[in-house]
């Protein structure tokens, strides 16, 4: 079968795995000896004649059903593989909110004041916002596998260190430094999806890593609360982190395989050379040579520009930070809420946050039921996502979670009031922050397509940065305008965000219409320009990236 006679699916991955790599690391300079005077070839042997047609020693996938694809891997195996790093991510959001609990013992015993013990909570989640930095552009290099198995290791060396600290200079230091190497899941894990999934199942396989990483740090409170109460102490909390990081590395050690397509061929030009002798084979990756000045400004440049000159990323990245540093202050104001107000005991304290993981779960329902609707829409579309569907349900979550803020605030101010009352605002704080959260992340992936990490990328240096900060500021609000008016405050600023997933879902199209990043290829039929290389309709990688059929899932 002829290059051009491939499967319209085998076309779009050729142009898709050639893309992810130039577009997130860049294609580097080219091999050349401009400039540079060459060693000898050794032996009295001249310069061997370049290859014929390089193109021709360029190893591909067999079509569109080649076994090695992550897409064609058997459902098990993948479902095994996407279980693991679930609960990898699982662990490192749960270890951002497990110490909370234990400020009153670590205050106690480092002789420090409250604001100054949030930091190892503040500090972790910082920690969130370096990490994508590195990591990223390392699933790029080397692949998915290497980043997560080096990532869980490194989280579960700095919990350990953060366990046995004998000052508190060295407990913050390995609280942020395990959030940095923690942030690899929560930046990895949803390209892994990407890459095994096509657009049917994508979209929930993304809501079930993300009901994870929203209900760690819901249920780190409560687990480490009781953990610090009972003879094992406050060092215990992180001992269990570093477990279960570990146990994270283990598994995937044995169990992860390679599922970045690059990469994947690169393994299978090495295999190919091995059995062949035919030196000249080789995967496309393997000719780049990587300028470090390129690999910042795709990491660091591009996703600052996205930021601040792109409404859609901007607006989504303010709602989003701001739906994050509510999470994490919600431990504060839960903890004053339930521990001072109601007098519940440490751990009993931490059980009201159950109201807001079955918000969660309620979000996670809705989302999956509707997947067959979005399904349907996306066949009768040619496969082609328009990002403007994923709104009403994020429509839904602005208004409920707005409702939850105001619940919380005028009914957990007082004893007079039952403790089930306030608990039950966990139900619209959760499913608020759960559907706008995955909802808007959706969108911003939808609308970037193949500048989709650098717009995560911006997104999520801002969010950590925000989540690390509301916690500081926290109990002196409550302290100081009273439980009641805090969440008034933060409610009225909720409510100030409910147009937007109303603006975006009528005015979205003509907005990313505008964009010199976003290609709205369901708008542009002819293909995307490109702000940085100049690439016009005549792009056929970026307009093969959005169309064609979807991509079949084989047969189990």
């Amino acid at each position: 079968m002829s290059y051009l006679d491939r499967h319209p699916t085998a076309m779009q991955r050729v142009a898709e795995h050639r893309l992810q790599h130039e577009r997130t690391v860049g294609s580097g300079r080219a091999l050349s000896g401009d400039g540079k005077v060459f060693p000898a070839f050794g032996g009295g042997k001249p310069y061997p004649p370049p290859l014929p047609d390089r193109e021709e020693y360029v190893v591909e996938f067999d079509g569109h059903n080649d076994p090695r694809h992550a897409q064609n891997w058997p459902m098990k195996k993948r479902m095994g593989i996407s279980l693991i790093l679930i609960f990898c991510a699982f662990c490192c959001t749960f270890a951002s909110s497990i110490m909370a609990p234990t400020a009153g013992q670590i205050e106690a015993e480092f002789n420090v004041g409250a604001e100054v013990a949030t930091l190892g909570t503040s500090l972790f989640v910082l920690g969130y916002a370096l990490g994508p930095l590195i990591f990223a552009p390392m699933s790029e290099l080397f692949g998915r596998r290497l980043p997560i198995i080096s990532s869980m290791f490194g989280f579960g060396v700095f919990s350990i260190g953060v366990a046995v600290a004998k000052d508190f200079q060295t407990l913050i230091i390995c609280r942020f430094f395990a959030g940095c190497f923690g942030s690899s899941p929560l930046t990895i894990v949803a390209a892994i999806f990407s890459d095994m999934f096509d657009n049917r199942y994508r979209g929930l396989s993304v809501a079930c890593f993300s009901a994870m990483v929203i209900n760690g740090p819901l249920l780190g409170p409560f687990i480490g609360g009781f953990i610090t109460k009972s003879y094992l102490g406050w060092r215990w909390t992180s001992y269990l982190t570093a477990i279960m990081g570990f146990t994270g590395c283990i598994l995937t050690l044995i169990f992860e395989k390679e599922s970045y397509a690059p990469i994947i061929l690169t393994h299978k030009a090495a295999e190919l050379r091995r059995l062949t002798h035919n030196w000249g084979i080789h995967a496309k990756q393997e000719e780049v040579e990587v300028d470090f000045n390129e690999l910042v400004n795709k990491n660091i440049s591009r996703p600052l520009r996205i930021l601040f000159t792109e409404p859609i990323v901007l607006f989504v990245t303010i709602y989003l930070s701001f739906l994050y540093g509510l999470l994490y202050l919600s431990i504060t104001a839960y903890d004053i809420i339930f521990a001072e107000v109601y007098r519940m005991p440490l751990g009993v304290s931490g059980l009201p946050y159950f109201g807001m993981v079955v918000g969660d779960l309620i979000g996670f329902v809705v989302i999956a039921t509707d997947v067959p609707r979005y399904n349907k829409k996306l066949a009768a579309n040619n496969g082609i996502p328009v990002p403007e569907w994923r709104m009403p349900i994020a429509m839904a979550g602005g208004i409920s979670f707005t409702i939850g803020l105001f619940w919380l605030g005028w009914t957990g101010f007082t004893p007079s009031i039952p403790w089930i009352v306030p608990t039950l605002s966990g139900l619209c704080l959760g499913f608020g922050i759960y559907t706008v959260f995955v909802q808007c992340l959706n969108y911003i992936v939808d609308s970037y397509l193949m500048f989709a990490a650098s717009a995560v990328a911006a997104n999520t240096i801002m969010r950590s940065t925000v989540g690390a900060i509301f916690p500081l500021f926290a109990t002196y609000m409550f302290k100081g305008i009273g439980i009641n008016w805090g969440m008034t405050l933060l409610g009225c600023v909720a409510a100030l965000f409910i147009p937007m997933p109303f603006v975006f879902y009528f005015h979205g199209k003509k907005i990313r219409a505008k964009s010199k990043f976003a290609p709205a290829i369901d708008l542009k039929p002819e293909g995307p320009g490109d702000e940085e290389s100049g690439l016009g309709g005549d792009s056929s990688g970026e307009e093969t990236l959005g169309h064609g059929s979807a991509p079949s899932e084989k047969e189990e």
